[in-house]
């Protein structure tokens, strides 16, 4: 092997070595890096070792030597800091829609980003939580179907299917493909969903991604750009609540200060605020009229309740009449 390749190849080792074993609590004397080369069968002396580490402090690698008993050259600067990665990890496992086996995969992804000793805390977030977990990984190959269409500008086409009381997946519309321009991803209340343009109802719509079936690409273009051009995705997922669609309209929420906090969770700090006393608080929202919303709206009681208008009114004593009534008669099963 020519000198030069054999340098170029103990480099590479030794950032390896700097890559996987350090960190700004861990270090690699000189000595434990001779070692670990030779036994890779890589002879170097102590002096190549420094010239090493010059080059790579030269390329950019932000090294660090200190003395002690835990001291040696360290690589102190990563693409991600650990508390950086250990979000990460804790997002991949409490998702629902990412299986067992897909978040292990994960996991074991983004510890390789960081030392052997860091990783370990990344291992740990594994068992932060016990989560019901999806059984099917065709979801990502859903979404990555989904995003070669969006970068293609291509429809799609696809079944949709429901769960029966049986735990069967059921295809909607007797198994009848679906076809719409898919526009926007949305993960919303732990779950993934399509936002597309349903030429056929001339409205955008959305699907969840775990319950589409042989999504395939089709021949036309996306249509809908108008539509999707003025779409707010954020928005449109708080109006949903949940993406449970409904009518669409303005409503005020007579709110007790206490509940101020419940209300930028939900709608953000942009919504304005007016003040009706000591106590209470109004806002105007849009909203899409749906039992999601309004069994929202029953978490809190009197503490938010609508003021206008009429329709959302009779609507939310409508569900709470259907909710109610199963627990009015005596005839229960």
């Amino acid at each position: 092997m020519p000198k030069n390749s054999g340098h170029k190849l103990r480099l590479v080792h030794v950032l390896r070595l700097l890559w996987e074993q350090t960190d700004e609590k861990h270090g690699l004397s000189a000595t434990a890096i001779l070692e670990s080369l030779k036994a890779m069968g890589i002879e170097a002396e102590r002096k190549t070792i420094y010239d090493d580490i010059a080059q790579l402090e030269f390329l950019g690698f932000d090294i660090e030597q200190s003395r002690g008993k835990d001291g040696g050259y360290r690589l102190i600067s990563r693409d991600f800091e650990l508390s950086e990665l250990v979000l990460l990890a804790d997002a991949v496992q409490s998702s629902r829609f990412i299986t067992e086996k897909k978040s292990a995969s994960l996991i074991k992804k983004l510890s390789s980003l960081t030392s052997v000793h860091e990783a370990k805390q990344l291992e740990r977030q594994v068992h932060v939580a016990s989560r019901i977990k999806n059984m099917d990984e065709t979801i990502f190959y859903n979404v990555d179907a989904i995003h070669t269409a969006i970068n293609e500008n291509k429809q799609i086409l696809f079944t949709y299917f429901d769960w029966n009381e049986s735990k069967e997946m059921v295809p909607r519309h007797g198994g009848a493909l679906y076809t719409v321009s898919p526009w926007a991803l949305c993960w919303d209340d732990e779950n993934y969903y399509l936002v597309a343009y349903d030429s056929a109802a001339g409205k955008i719509k959305h699907y969840r991604v775990d319950k589409m079936h042989r999504i395939t690409q089709g021949d036309k273009d996306r249509e809908g750009q108008r539509e999707a051009a003025a779409f707010d995705i954020g928005a449109y997922s708080d109006r949903l609540f949940g993406m449970f669609g409904g009518e669409e309209c303005f409503v005020t929420l007579l709110c007790k200060n206490s509940r101020a906090g419940v209300i930028i969770d939900r709608f953000g700090k942009d919504v304005p605020f007016r003040k009706v006393d000591g106590d209470r608080f109004e806002l105007t929202v849009k909203v899409a009229l749906s039992s999601h919303f309004y069994t929202w709206l029953m978490n809190f009681g009197d503490d938010i309740i609508i003021k206008s208008p009429e329709k959302a009114i009779e609507g939310f004593k409508n569900t709470a009449r259907a909710a109610l009534a199963p627990y009015e008669t005596e005839d229960r099963i």
